[in-house]
């Protein structure tokens, strides 16, 4: 069975390295000025994989930060996935060439559902979809607006349609140091047989002790923001966990 992957996070808002709270735009804090640096400490840590969000482009349906994800790109070796703003085939293309590995689709997942089966089709293990929830429910544009839709419902969807990936965040802990909600993320997990990663609330080493766990073996991995930029979580002795 492969190790479990643990993304660290840079999301982007006007070009600078932020995390918000719960997916408030007015509740961001800035934590670093330079994304490309950023990106390169991560991958100097040891990380393997980076997780970045245009959180503009979420917001506008359209990518708003391209010169910060070009210039992580230009420093950094490891693969990168990159949602936020990709509602088109045009825009999913274009990330795919300039070196993004997979484009994470979101709002347009729950619009238009025929899009992600496309853009799977034409991009093999390239394509994953965001499904960010309240409260079980799914959220779209940027969380402003949450759907009827249940997160499990919309994962089935996609069952048949070649996606690598769903990236399952519980926007009421995200950003706020509580813990990932294990217990939807797994029964996603179980719901579906596409790999799911777990967003929202890694708090500490007590979150990585949890992704150990026999029951959360069934997950592609989990992503990590404040928690390494408050300094909560040790890199070195999380991989290390994880690598054991």
């Amino acid at each position: 069975m492969a190790a479990v992957i643990l993304f660290p996070a840079i999301d982007l808002k006007n070009g600078q390295c932020v995390r918000l709270k719960q997916g408030d735009m007015d509740q961001a804090t800035v934590f670093n000025d330079d994304p490309a640096a950023q990106a390169a400490a991560f991958e100097a840590q040891g990380f393997e994989w980076l997780h970045v969000v245009d959180l503009d482009g979420a917001f506008a349906g359209k990518p708003m930060n391209a010169v910060a994800v070009e210039a992580i790109l230009s420093q950094v070796a490891f693969p990168v996935q990159l949602g936020g703003g990709i509602r088109d085939m045009k825009t999913v293309a274009g990330w795919l060439d300039k070196g993004i590995r997979r484009v994470i689709i979101g709002t347009a997942a729950v619009r238009d559902p025929d899009f992600v089966r496309e853009a799977a089709k034409a991009f093999p293990g390239q394509v994953a979809v965001g499904i960010d929830a309240r409260d079980g429910h799914v959220a779209v544009e940027g969380w402003a607006e949450t759907s009827s839709l249940a997160a499990a419902d919309l994962g089935r969807r996609f069952e048949d349609a070649g996606v690598a990936a769903i990236i399952y965040t519980d926007i009421a802990r995200d950003g706020m140091l509580q813990g990932i909600n294990w217990e939807g993320t797994i029964a996603l997990a179980k719901a579906v047989s596409i790999p799911v990663i777990a967003s929202g609330g890694l708090a500490s080493m007590d979150d990585i002790e949890r992704l150990c766990a026999p029951d959360a073996a069934i997950l592609e991995g989990a992503i990590t923001g404040r928690a390494l930029y408050d300094g909560r979580l040790d890199p070195a002795a999380a991989l290390k966990r994880l690598a054991a």
